[in-house]
């Protein structure tokens, strides 16, 4: 009988240990363990802050996959996909808050590309339309030599074509501003012209539509400027949807790296955005695991 009692307290004693060891490496910024395949998700209650993730951060999974996880998790939306994907995660319930178009390689700064992604623009916006969707991402593209005041007037000019059509449609154009600091693929962009967050709401200002807003990439902004904190509460009437990543490098948004999340989703909570709020950060560890982490930091 006494054996039996020692051998109860010794794994009692272990799994308080284990546990322990566990909690101690998540407050330290250790890399966790991968999730065991019994292990529930965290499903955020998402009452003030809608979550969304880009499936291109989370490969190999899929769409399909990666619909089947959000749900688990009270994700709301996978975005940054392309039209034929839209009955993968209608199927399981979920919208897409932000509809792929042109990519970032080019847009509006340089009028010889307004054609190619005008047309781009126009056949997204009707399937967005067509689908119930809110918003669809747009980009300026590189500078290559332009001045501000040039690529500025060709960013306004060519959005004023498209964006009485996005207004027909009840669909909202976000252009992404993006940093062009870091020079590695993916986590910036050298010479992209809307790297200035100031700048890019006042391209919106100047076109002064309710269906042109800006993307808001807080990783990006971070790198650029900083501050996340005032730009958030000054641009929040011109804000369409945010992003998230872990600065620097692009990963978790825990604590291992510079920005304080939690406190960013109640500022956003308490500013009254109603918008969607994108994971769209490149894992480093178990990908599950690290977007479960990050909902739960997000749901405030």
């Amino acid at each position: 009988m006494k054996t039996g009692i020692r051998a109860s307290a010794k794994k009692i004693s272990r799994r308080n240990l284990l546990k322990s060891a566990v909690a101690l490496s998540a407050a330290i910024g250790f890399p966790q363990f991968s999730r065991g395949a019994d292990e529930p998700f965290y499903k955020a209650h998402g009452t003030r802050i809608n979550q969304s993730v880009a499936p291109w951060c989370f490969r190999p999974l899929t769409v399909e996959e990666l619909s089947a996880h959000s749900v688990k998790m009270g994700i709301k939306s996978v975005e940054l996909i392309t039209p034929q994907h839209f009955p993968s995660i209608r199927k399981h319930g979920l919208t897409c808050a932000m509809v792929s178009s042109h990519g970032f390689a080019k847009g509006f700064a340089h009028r010889e590309e307004h054609a190619e992604c005008l047309q781009i623009l126009r056949e997204r916006i009707d399937a967005t339309a067509a689908a119930g969707f809110p918003n669809v991402i747009t980009f300026s593209g590189f500078r290559r030599g332009l001045s501000d005041e040039e690529a500025n007037r060709n960013m306004v000019d060519g959005l004023k074509q498209i964006v009485g059509y996005a207004e027909e449609k009840k669909v909202t154009l976000c252009l992404e501003m993006l940093n062009s600091k870091v020079n590695v693929e993916m986590k910036g962009h050298p010479d992209y012209f809307c790297d200035d967050i100031d700048n890019t709401v006042a391209i919106c200002q100047k076109i002064g539509s309710e269906r042109l807003k800006v993307l808001f990439d807080i990783y990006h902004v971070q790198i650029m400027h900083g501050d996340i904190v005032s730009r958030l509460k000054q641009h929040m009437p011109f804000i369409g949807h945010i992003h998230t990543a872990g600065n620097p490098g692009r990963g978790e948004i825990d604590g291992t790296q510079e920005i304080n999340y939690r406190l960013l989703m109640k500022v956003l909570a308490e500013g009254g955005y109603k918008g969607f709020v994108g994971q769209e950060f490149i894992p480093v560890r178990d990908k599950l695991t690290s977007l479960n982490e990050a909902v739960k930091i997000c749901d405030v």
